[in-house]
């Protein structure tokens, strides 16, 4: 590959092609040394060398990617259950048989020296082991007999309440012969204090009574992975293992006070214990056949703990006296395996058939203790007397699913591309516990992704596909709930269907001149059937209950506008800032209400900006969002929620104190932003009946936090 030769002038385009706005973003280009220009081969592939990134001294190879104007990485999840073919992330060009331990996870882990270069890979191709991104960014690594380095970080965070909280991680990888390896151990500080404050007012607006909560969470998550591979002149091996530990406490006390006083008429206390754990291993092999073909067999096993207890006390002159005991305990389980070939049917096209198996078991149990019950009292139930919770209080819930797919890749000239895929669904959810029942699945998922390069710099993307939500089986079940003191518990419902989309989505991409930015607007309208909601399943017109079910048809529609640009007309050509503005709309028919309603978000903005100072090892930046109010509304049964969050500001500053260290100091939610609810109560169906009550709440998020993060390489 051919590097561009020195420029210092300011390039035009040589078509009329959209001229004006061209003649107005060329500007970005000042003086770029030969070695630092991104390159673009003839497949619409961007290639950024290792020695486009020296000048920034990195330590990882996220430190890389996150130098790339308009690269904003999302992972290869496979977007739920299974692994699916999705994602935007390659590691030499492979994908990593992994969820929680993700090919995403890894940039961090990876030393800049061991990074060969970076692609950014804008077509469409059966090579590319993940489909259906708009950009999928390969992290290529150094060939090399034996190499390896050691990456270390240590993270302190200094809270607004006082505390200091610290974690830090540390990396082992290289490659001996074929053999390549990836050891990482980590503790992840996630402290939080956050306080809330909540006025409830009559009808009439008239204030009844003021509670203050104070929730403090010492937390730690303590994870360990690695990644093998072997590489041989037609096989390759790899294996993923990981274990994470996120065991923890936390403490609760709320005060209520009668307006205008300022001694708490009775106070409560909460002690809640955490049980979170979770391991996975993955793995794949690939072999490449003579005439270019592939085999690939990919497996992940993983198993997930979400277990919580809580205890509710009323603190009175004598002591506290228990008045709630709520545990809840959750397994996950997922035993996936998936299998695909991959072959050259002429010199223009390509195919690649798949088949995929998915086990995934979700067991429950929920304890519910009253002392507001009439009864004999149970230890299990905290020494109060069991309440029976809700309409399905645990049971098993198993999903066994077979998905074939078949990809063809067709490319139509030297500018356009055609991907269309066929997917086919089977699964059957079986439920044993309180509600028994077997329920089978079928879908037929096809899709189109047409790719257009109007130019070098200009791509057009349409997609067209059906798409079948996964049902997340916590709503089969009857499971906890921590956000309203009037409802403990939320009903499970074993008759929960799949919401089913028909998405159409253009996209048009500009990429400035010489790596001077890139533009983008994307359009979607979705068509969705059994829109998933709060339903009415009460049984006694004194007492309402609701759980999440399928409301009826719906439609989302909406833009996402985006820019990214150096900015060399300013002279300063090391410097990105970055902006979305993201609009979008939505309306279902919700039975409770009788009406419309919006059931997504009115859309967010945000602003980025990053400028580097090479020449004294500098950098510094800040990323503010901002969500536009008036967003969906949760309706459920008896009660209306409308949440709305102030914008967010964080800022950092970053200099390379020596060769291989890196000391960055970041603060955190400046503005302290608090987010707010507003909840509507009412005596019979929300919207339709006499309004009882309004409470008006907002917390802090724990307020402003500093960091100091310590990275080297060595």
């Amino acid at each position: 590959m051919t590097f561009c030769r020195r420029i210092c002038a300011i390039s035009f385009l040589s078509t009329n092609l959209f001229r004006p706005t061209y003649l107005a973003l060329s500007l970005s280009l000042v003086c770029i040394s030969p070695e630092l220009i991104a390159q673009e081969d003839d497949d619409s592939t961007v290639v950024y060398p290792a020695s486009y990134f020296e000048q920034y001294t990195p330590v990882s190879a996220n430190d890389m990617v996150t130098r790339i104007p308009g690269v904003n990485v999302q992972g290869n999840s496979g977007g739920g259950r299974g692994l699916g073919s999705g994602g935007d992330l390659l590691i030499d060009g492979k994908r990593l048989a992994g969820k929680d331990n993700s090919a995403s996870s890894q940039l961090s882990r990876i030393a800049a020296d061991q990074v060969e270069r970076i692609e950014l890979i804008r077509g469409s191709s059966s090579e590319l082991d993940v489909r259906g991104a708009s950009q999928v960014v390969n992290v290529v690594l150094k060939e090399s007999e034996s190499r390896s380095s050691i990456s270390a970080e240590l993270e302190v965070k200094s809270h607004e309440d006082g505390t200091i909280d610290q974690g830090g991680s540390i990396s082992y990888g290289g490659q001996t012969g074929d053999f390549n390896y990836l050891f990482n151990l980590e503790a992840d500080p996630q402290y939080n204090h956050p306080s809330r404050t909540e006025k409830s007012y009559a009808p009439d607006l008239s204030l009844n009574e003021t509670y203050v909560e104070d929730f403090e969470r010492p937390k730690t998550k303590l994870a360990t992975s690695m990644n093998l591979g072997y590489d041989l002149e037609n096989d390759r091996f790899q294996f993923n293992a990981l274990i994470s530990d996120e065991a923890h406490s936390a403490k609760q006390k709320r005060d209520f006070y009668l307006p205008y006083e300022i001694i708490p008429t009775r106070s409560e206390y909460e002690d809640r214990e955490y049980d979170q754990s979770n391991w996975e291993i993955g793995g794949n092999y690939e072999h490449s056949f003579p005439n270019s073909s592939r085999l690939q067999v990919l497996f992940v096993s993983n198993e997930q703990i979400r277990d919580s207890i809580r205890e509710r006390y009323d603190i009175n002159t004598s002591g506290r006296d228990k008045n709630l005991y709520l545990e809840s305990n959750n397994r996950t389980r997922e035993r996936i395996m998936q299998t695909n070939y991959n072959w050259r049917l002429t010199d223009t096209q390509d195919m690649r058939l798949g088949l995929e198996r998915a086990q995934t078991i979700l067991d429950t149990e929920l304890y519910k203790g009253s002392s507001e019950t009439a009864g004999t009292p149970s230890p299990s139930y905290g020494n109060l007397v069991p309440v029976l919770s809700g309409t399905n209080p645990g049971s098993t819930v198993e999903e066994m699913r077979y998905e074939g797919f078949a990809v063809h890749n067709w490319t139509l000239n030297d500018r356009m591309s055609l991907e269309s895929t066929l997917l086919y669904e089977v699964s059957t959810i079986e439920q044993s516990g309180t509600a028994s029942r077997s329920r089978d699945f079928d879908f037929i998922r096809p899709k189109l992704d047409y790719r257009f390069d109007i130019n070098s710099a200009l791509q057009l993307r349409a997609t067209v596909e059906r798409q079948v939500s996964q049902l997340s089986f916590s709503s089969f079940t009857a499971s906890a709930n921590n956000s309203d003191n009037e409802k403990d518990t939320e009903a499970g419902n074993p008759d929960l269907t799949q919401e089913i989309e028909t998405r159409y989505e253009m996209t048009l991409e500009y990429r400035l001149p010489n790596d001077g930015g890139v533009l983008s607007a994307r359009t979607f309208y979705r068509d969705i059937d059994d829109v998933i909601g709060k339903v009415n399943v009460s049984t006694d017109p004194t007492k309402f209950v609701s759980t999440t079910g399928n409301l009826g048809n719906g439609k989302r529609y909406g833009v996402y506008l985006n820019a990214s640009a150096r900015l060399g007309f300013l002279g300063l050509p090391d410097a990105v800032l970055s902006s979305s503005l993201n609009v979008f709309d939505s309306h279902v028919y919700d039975p409770i209400l009788g009406a419309d309603r919006r059931f997504n978000g009115r859309g967010f903005a945000s602003v980025n900006f990053r400028h580097d100072l090479p020449s004294i090892g500098v950098n510094y930046g800040f990323d503010l969002r901002t969500e536009f109010p008036g967003g969906d509304k949760e309706i459920d049964v008896n009660n209306i929620e409308a949440n709305h969050n102030g914008a967010r500001l964080d800022v950092f500053v970053s200099k390379v104190a020596f060769k291989n260290v890196t000391v960055r100091l970041q603060l955190d939610n400046v503005l302290a932003a608090e987010g707010c609810r507003d909840r509507y109560r009412y005596d019979g169906l929300s919207g339709n009946s006499n309004l009882t009550e309004i409470e008006d709440s907002c917390f802090d998020f724990g307020g402003r936090q500093l960091q100091l993060k310590l990275k080297t390489t060595f």
